[in-house]
C-alpha cells in the first residue's frame, strides 16, 4: 500500500514531498519528471510534463503532493544552497475504508538536489512499521520552457504503452 501511494504521489506531484511554502517555487512553464527506482535521467524512465504558474505549482506541490494518502504529524524541511532536505514522520491511510484499522507509520526523508529553475532530482526514501519493508523513489525533473501551444497551467500529460493522455489541475479542483 505504501509502495502504491507514493507511486502515485511521486506520478501526480512533481516529486515534491512538502506543503507549497516549504520549498522553492519552480519557474513557470513545462517541465519533464522522470521517476523510477534507479536511473531517471534516462529516457527508458518513466515520464510526465506539466505545465506550470505559481499558482497551479503550488497546487501541485501541496493539494496532489506526497502527502497525499498520508497523515504527517511533523515536516521539517531545510535548505542549504542548491540541497534542499524535506522529512516527515506520517500515518499512511488506506486505500479502502475497511483498511483504517491497518494504518501504518512511516519516515518519509527526501532530498532535492540543484535548481527549481532549470533542473534537480529527487532521492525519497520511505521506511516504516507495516509490510513492504523501505522503499526509496527518484525523481529527475527539468525545465524544457515555456509550455507548448494549446497547454494551459496545470496540465499534466502523462505518457504510457497506451498513449498519452492530459488532465488539468485546475479542472480537476472545480470538480
Amino acid at each position: 500500500m505504501r509502495h502504491a501511494c507514493v507511486s502515485a504521489a511521486l506520478l501526480l506531484s512533481g516529486s515534491l514531498p512538502a506543503q507549497a511554502d516549504d520549498l522553492p517555487a519552480r519557474k513557470a512553464g513545462l517541465w519533464e519528471l522522470r521517476f523510477g527506482e534507479e536511473n531517471v535521467t534516462s529516457d527508458d524512465a518513466a515520464a510526465i510534463q506539466q505545465c506550470v504558474d505559481a499558482a497551479t505549482d503550488r497546487m501541485l506541490q501541496s493539494v496532489m503532493g506526497p502527502w497525499t494518502g498520508l497523515l504527517c504529524t511533523r515536516r521539517d524541511v531545510r535548505q542549504a544552497g542548491d540541497i534542499v532536505t524535506a522529512d516527515a514522520m506520517c500515518k499512511a491511510i488506506p486505500d479502502k475504508p475497511e483498511r483504517v484499522r491497518t494504518m501504518h507509520t512511516v519516515t518519509v526523508h527526501a532530498v532535492f538536489t540543484g535548481s527549481f529553475d532549470t533542473a534537480y532530482t529527487m532521492t525519497m526514501t520511505v521506511q516504516g512499521d507495516g509490510p513492504g519493508g523501505t522503499i526509496t523513489k527518484r525523481a529527475a525533473a527539468r525545465w524544457l520552457g515555456p509550455c507548448a501551444a494549446g497547454q494551459k497551467p496545470g496540465d499534466v500529460i502523462m505518457g504510457g504503452v497506451l498513449g498519452s493522455f492530459r488532465l488539468n489541475i485546475r479542472d480537476m479542483q472545480k470538480r
